[in-house]
């Protein structure tokens, strides 16, 4: 096995809060007591391996210690007690333009932020047209920082610390700074790191975020380790957690919501009409039935169904409130079906989720993950799909230079 990038053993930080401070000798002696506080161990035994040439995600409610620990693996923070230890060349973005100087120009303060992470003047020099381009600031780069919007004041820090060319970057909350077109390079800077096999430690409270460009997690839960492992798995888990009305059903389905409405299954019938016994081709008609029990009148409910990939990609979502499908009112059960003239999904197994709530899409009366699964199978005759979840069909077209043989490829294939 590969050496871990980064390893946290046994960790723990506390931080003193101060009820009562003395500021001066006087204080101390005119109120005949030394100052009152308490400690706070924002982190406490804290144990995980970060994985070489992963995207690594820290969740968990605010004071949770995420930034802590970041902190700890830039030693920016030393902790009380535990081992830190990093194998490879570290970078930090942890706070909106840290080590900049506001009185200094944008180009003043690449030289000295570029600096504080190890790069050397000619590295600077090197990259520096890259740097520039990659913020997006160069009308302004001239100028003092003090003059930045946040925006632009994030950009050059993000610019700068993904061009050390770190083995290790360590990201806190940035990820969402900035325009649509700024996080979109952030994003496809992010994949060529991944390319490239470097490791990523990243905190966001985007769990949407997280899902997409992240390998592994690790769940902090008032300073202490609550889970490590798969980020779908940890990511999932977590955000179940911040649901106070959570719940699981006989089947071990996982539901939240106020309950006056609940999921009770949800069915997909083949074009007859009855419920899938096996896999199911590529553009067949499917409907899926979502059986339900209103336990009081409910007025104007609206039904939602979505489909994620196993690893928690959202490809599809539907409600009756975007169709214009106005309900006047349920109580007590039944069923609400969907139909999908022709499914759109390439070999693989797909998860459906259900919910009821309002119009308003202000309430929720229950939400059921993964209540349904659809397997599809592979088309006997090929469609040429070569990767992804969908299947458009379609065909190529190249008048006068394309031959459609069947023989082609096998022929090529035996005089190999």
């Amino acid at each position: 096995m590969s050496t871990p990038a980064v390893v946290v053993d046994d960790v723990s930080k506390k931080f003193r809060i101060y009820h009562e401070r003395n500021q001066s000798l006087k204080s101390a002696v005119m109120r005949r007591r030394l100052s009152v506080h308490e400690d706070f161990w924002a982190l406490k035994d804290v144990s995980l391996e970060v994985p070489a040439s992963s995207t690594f995600a820290l969740v968990g409610d605010n004071g949770s210690g995420k930034s802590t620990l970041l902190k700890c693996l830039a030693k920016i923070l030393y902790p009380n007690s535990g081992k830190i230890t990093t194998h490879g060349r570290m970078a930090a973005l942890l706070e909106v333009g840290s080590g900049f100087h506001p009185e200094l120009s944008g180009r003043e303060n690449i030289y000295l932020n570029a600096s504080i992470l190890g790069m050397t003047r000619k590295e600077v020099e090197r990259k520096f047209d890259e740097i520039v381009a990659f913020s997006g600031v160069e009308e302004f780069i001239d100028q003092p920082v003090k003059n930045y919007s946040s925006g632009m004041y994030v950009r050059l820090g993000f610019s700068v610390a993904i061009n050390v060319d770190p083995e290790v970057l360590l990201v806190d909350e940035v990820l969402a700074v900035g325009d649509a077109a700024f996080q979109e390079k952030c994003a496809e800077k992010f994949a060529q790191f991944r390319r490239e096999g470097r490791t990523v430690v990243v905190v966001s409270h985007s769990l949407g975020q997280l899902r997409n460009m992240s390998d592994h997690a690790a769940w902090l839960e008032h300073g202490q380790l609550k889970e490590v492992g798969p980020a779908d798995v940890v990511i999932e888990k977590y955000h179940d957690s911040t649901r106070g009305d959570l719940h699981v059903d006989a089947d071990g389905n996982v539901h939240w919501g106020s309950g006056e409405a609940r999921v009770e299954a949800v069915e997909v019938l083949d074009p007859s009409g009855d419920p899938l016994s096996g896999p199911i081709s590529t553009g067949s008609e499917v409907t899926i039935r979502m059986h339900y029990r209103a336990s009081e009148p409910i007025a104007d409910p609206m039904f939602s169904l979505s489909l994620e990939t196993k690893d928690g990609i959202v490809l599809w979502e539907k409600s009756t409130r975007g169709q214009k499908h106005v309900v006047d009112k349920i109580d007590g059960p039944g069923t609400a079906d969907f139909t999908v003239p022709a499914l759109p999904l390439a070999a693989g197994e797909f998860v459906l989720n259900a919910s009821i709530g309002d119009t308003a899409t202000q309430h929720v009366f229950d939400h059921a993950r993964a209540v349904a699964a659809i397997q599809v199978a592979r088309r006997e005759e090929a469609s040429g799909v070569e990767g992804g979840c969908l299947d458009f069909g379609g065909r190529w077209t190249i008048p006068g230079r394309v031959r459609t043989s069947p023989e082609l490829v096998t022929d090529r294939r035996s005089n190999s």
